[in-house]
């Protein structure tokens, strides 16, 4: 029925079903996570973990987390309605959802981005002010601990006498900017991540010196972050 409706038309319509059917809903914007420039390993990793579309390395996404679930499938229509991004991560739970969207052209996910914060009623500034709950770096894991670590891995394996870093944020999605921002500042492995949920959690391996850089930079790029 709205295919034929120029975009600002869509949109409208969007705006009117949500009035209509949940006007006593009260959306909670957990997580809006802009990436100019998706780092290798993270596109690869979202890229194998996904059911979307592939994005690729230095493409521009956008990570939307809401609360709760199932508007997010509301969010993803409005995006795609409005833009040409295309979306690999679409998860909804009863209590959070979660969404990624991506596109050579940055100014395409940004104005995606605009599209769905307009539909929510809400502005950037409305996300949840992201925290660190937990960080360690445990050094020269032991060979049967990497064992189980790799077992429930879906990025790079941990190697024995390797420095382990494990963070966890909250809200969850906050664990993807943590992700982006340690590659960029270390040679390290992105081992698993997790950035659905009630917490966010990112696993990365590498030489001592280099997972201490990382830590550090995917600490401080969470803390850096504003919000409510």
């Amino acid at each position: 029925m709205l295919s034929g409706l120029p975009v600002g038309r869509r949109i409208n319509c969007a705006h009117a079903f949500l009035f209509c059917w949940g006007s006593a809903l009260s959306v909670d914007l957990r997580g809006y996570v802009f990436l100019d420039s998706l780092q290798p390993q993270l596109a690869a990793f979202t890229g194998t973990t996904c059911r979307g579309f592939l994005p690729l390395a230095g493409m521009a996404s956008l990570w939307v987390e809401t609360a709760p679930g199932m508007i997010i499938n509301r969010v993803t229509d409005v995006a795609l309605k409005a833009t040409d991004v295309a979306p690999a991560v679409q998860v909804v739970e009863r209590a959070f959802g979660l969404l990624e969207i991506h596109h050579a052209d940055k100014g395409e996910v940004l104005s995606a981005g605009a599209s769905i914060l307009d539909f929510l009623g809400l502005k950037e500034s409305d996300r949840h002010s992201p925290k660190v709950v937990s960080n360690q770096v445990i050094r020269a894991v032991e060979p049967y601990q990497a064992q189980i670590i790799n077992r429930n891995r879906q990025g790079m394996m941990l190697i024995p006498g390797q420095s382990l870093f494990i963070l966890e944020t909250e809200p969850a999605a906050y664990a993807v900017m943590a992700a982006n921002e340690a590659e960029k500042a270390a040679d390290v492995n992105l081992v698993n991540l997790r950035p659905f949920g009630a917490f966010g959690r990112l696993w990365m391996a590498g030489s001592e010196s280099e997972i201490d850089s990382a830590a550090q930079a995917a600490i401080a790029a969470v803390e850096s972050l504003s919000g409510k």
